[in-house]
């Protein structure tokens, strides 16, 4: 497998890339690069296979044509084997957490590793336990069952699982949805940390404007089967494509810049006391 490069070196590259079901065509010769170390967010009106283009990179959909390489490799031509490797490096976190639902909070994150990895149960354990109190949720979580869990603790119990194997690349669809402000927020906060703590590089799915002002680096817009926009939301808000106008400049996305200007005014004035 290739080593791991700098930050902001192409992590996921993507080219001309088509997929579809039946007649339907999802994506057409899209283009896309991810880099180490950002939080890209994916956004797009409903039916533009933000999802679907989520799980052709993962390997769950197979495109009809074109090249997908994730650490330098290209993932739709590998064998078994070397596919395996690649899915060591990649966690995912599902819409509402995909927990086994006869499974503990702890089962759900030793299953990875019981696939992947040859290790005694004493440490299983002890992953668990730490990828648990990493992911914000308390110890007691992990002998519950997804049912006994609130939306926000399941999806971190989700993100928990996704950092079993000590991923490079972290994909989220749609993380937030469902959460109220507060715990959405609190989120947000959550996977910024991660990304800066543990050198992540997250991949995330959302039609979450706060969550595009707070955790993404950069964002990227779908339409038309194609990204149609790509770079820091600032820019990416001035492109004149009629979705990207309605979407930001519209009384939510305008509500949003609102709440993000506060939040840095908030910030900085912290900042300048510290000082």
């Amino acid at each position: 497998m290739t080593a791991r490069g700098e930050k902001g070196d192409p992590i996921i590259e993507i080219k001309k890339l088509t997929t579809g079901f039946g007649s339907q065509i999802i994506h057409q010769d899209l283009d896309l690069t991810v880099k180490r170390g950002e939080i890209l967010g994916i956004v797009g009106g409903s039916g533009t296979g933000k999802s679907v283009l989520l799980k052709a990179i993962i390997g769950l959909i197979k495109p009809r044509s074109g090249a997908i390489r994730i650490f330098g490799e290209d993932v739709l031509s590998m064998n078994d084997r070397d596919h395996r490797e690649i899915d060591r490096r990649l966690g995912v976190l599902f819409q509402d957490g995909a927990l086994f639902s006869a499974m503990t909070v702890a089962q759900n994150v030793i299953a990875p590793l019981r696939e992947h990895l040859n290790l005694s149960s004493e440490l299983q354990q002890e992953i668990a336990s730490m990828k648990i109190t990493l992911s914000g949720l308390p110890l007691d979580a992990a002998t519950k069952y997804p049912s006994e869990l609130s939306g926000g603790m399941r999806k971190r119990a989700g993100l928990a699982r996704a950092l079993a194997m000590d991923p490079d690349i972290v994909f989220l669809d749609e993380p937030t949805a469902g959460l109220d402000p507060i715990g959405a927020a609190k989120f947000d906060d959550l996977i910024i940390s991660l990304k800066e703590s543990l050198g992540l590089t997250v991949f995330m799915v959302t039609h979450d404007l706060d969550s595009l002002h707070r955790a993404c680096d950069r964002v990227a817009v779908l339409a038309e089967k194609k990204v149609r926009a790509i770079g820091p939301l600032e820019e990416v808000r001035k492109n004149d494509h009629p979705w990207i106008q309605e979407y930001f400049s519209g009384p939510r996305g305008r509500a949003a810049l609102a709440s993000s200007v506060q939040e840095q005014d908030r910030s900085g004035d912290r900042e300048a006391t510290v000082e």
